[in-house]
């Protein structure tokens, strides 16, 4: 193999029965000619070009070295990956270190300008999310119950329900969080509705805050917010799929559900539609509410305002370690009907035989009764709010009838045949 190197100290790759070596040597030129001397000795010499001996050469100039094997027309193509891993790796520290700097960046961003949020139910995922919201800027709660000493210990200010003018209409709110139960989410939101209104007409048309919903189903209150509440409300409907039990520990890499519902007045549809960002003279293309394609330029200052309350918002999130998912919430309910519908469902089953731990549980049954525990700890309401405005839910119960149904037939079957076979 011949080796030109441009900078040096020598690097020799010397190529023995297909196998690739590597020396960097930093020797006396007189060693690395005796050293050379010994190699071209073997069987399949290889032939090496050597210059003085100075300093190590970097990474740059090996990519401009020329590697060949007199007796092997590949090598060139073998070893051109050469210092490749080397270039990788210090390529991968700056990009880690680039990233830590835009996330530094951001969170000096979030903290420049806190939101203030407003949570509509103060119930124990209410409590839960207000936590971390703490973090990140101002926190109003309310809800039927009176939790003030509890939210004045976690730093938020409270308002009792009775009092839910007060806290639509005269605080500065940028985000109202309802944080109720899927069967109490339309009259809350019709509740809620004549304050709105209000508000906008004491602080002008684009006072209202972004209204966010966090429930298990999305389809449901996606179709109550789009219908009740006033076009200039912007929507965005999520689903943190995780909550006090199963986050106990922080909500790092838990996954949260998103879509962008309305912004500006605009239906986006599906979730995700938005503009190039590296076009400053990007246009978005939507629907509006009457199935409609419009057009909204992204710099007038009302969408941009409208975009940059929303990411703040989703930004708390993430900094809290979310696994963020953009998804439409009609594929959100397809879903979820085949995973926390079902588990629920089997959960709710397996407990209404009163199944008990025995003293030779297996792991697999220590399962069956974690399932059970779980499933059973959340409120009724829920399970039934998974099971009432989720559409997907009916055929999710047909199938399960139906695979129980085939199960038990291969059962009987085997059980004949083995009868017959005697």
């Amino acid at each position: 193999m011949k080796i030109t190197v441009p900078v040096l100290p020598v690097t020799f790759i010397l190529h023995f029965g297909g196998k690739i070596d590597v020396f960097v040597s930093s020797f006396q030129t007189p060693r690395v000619g005796r050293f050379v001397e010994n190699i071209q000795q073997r069987k399949r010499a290889a032939n090496v070009r050597i210059a003085p001996l100075t300093t190590r050469p970097p990474i740059s100039s090996l990519h401009n070295a020329e590697f060949f094997d007199d007796g092997d027309p590949n090598a060139k193509a073998a070893n051109s990956n050469y210092g490749e891993l080397e270039r990788l790796k210090l390529e991968e520290q700056r990009l880690s270190a680039l990233l830590t700097s835009v996330r530094q960046q951001k969170l000096a961003v979030l903290r420049s300008r806190p939101l203030t949020i407003g949570i509509i139910g103060f119930g124990r995922f209410g409590q839960f999310i207000a936590k971390s919201f703490t973090k990140y800027g101002n926190v109003v709660a309310t809800s039927r119950s009176d939790y003030a000493a509890l939210a004045n210990e976690m730093g938020v200010k409270y308002v009792h329900m009775s009092e839910m003018e007060r806290l639509v209409v005269d605080e500065d709110l940028d985000v109202i969080v309802l944080a109720v139960s899927i069967v109490s989410f339309e009259n809350t939101v019709k509740q809620l509705l004549p304050y709105l209104k209000k508000r906008m007409d004491k602080r002008g048309e684009n006072s209202c805050p972004l209204i966010v919903d966090v429930l298990s189903v999305k389809e449901h209150p996606r179709n109550i917010l789009l219908e009740l509440l006033p076009e200039e409300c912007d929507i965005l409907c999520t689903h943190p799929m995780f909550g006090p039990d199963s986050a106990k520990n922080g909500w790092e890499g838990q996954t949260f559900v998103y879509e962008k519902t309305r912004i500006n007045k605009v239906l986006l549809y599906p979730a995700g539609n938005e503009s190039d960002g590296g076009n400053d003279d990007a246009e978005e293309s939507f629907m509006d509410d009457g199935g409609h394609s419009r057009t909204v330029h992204s710099n007038s200052e009302s969408f941009v305002e409208s975009m940059d309350r929303i990411e703040r918002f989703l930004s708390i999130w993430e900094e809290e370690g979310c696994k963020m998912t953009p998804l439409s919430c009609a594929n959100h309910d397809a879903y979820a009907a085949n995973s926390q519908f079902i588990t629920h469902l089997m959960g709710r089953i397996l407990g209404a035989q009163g199944l008990q731990p025995t003293p030779i549980d297996t792991r697999g049954f220590q399962s069956v009764l974690k399932l059970i525990e779980n499933t059973n700890a959340d409120s009724f309401d829920l399970f039934y709010g998974l099971y009432k405005y989720n559409r997907n839910s009916d055929l999710t119960i047909e199938k399960l009838r139906a695979s129980m149904d085939d199960v038990t037939r291969t059962l009987l079957r085997t059980e004949l045949k083995e009868a017959r076979d005697k």
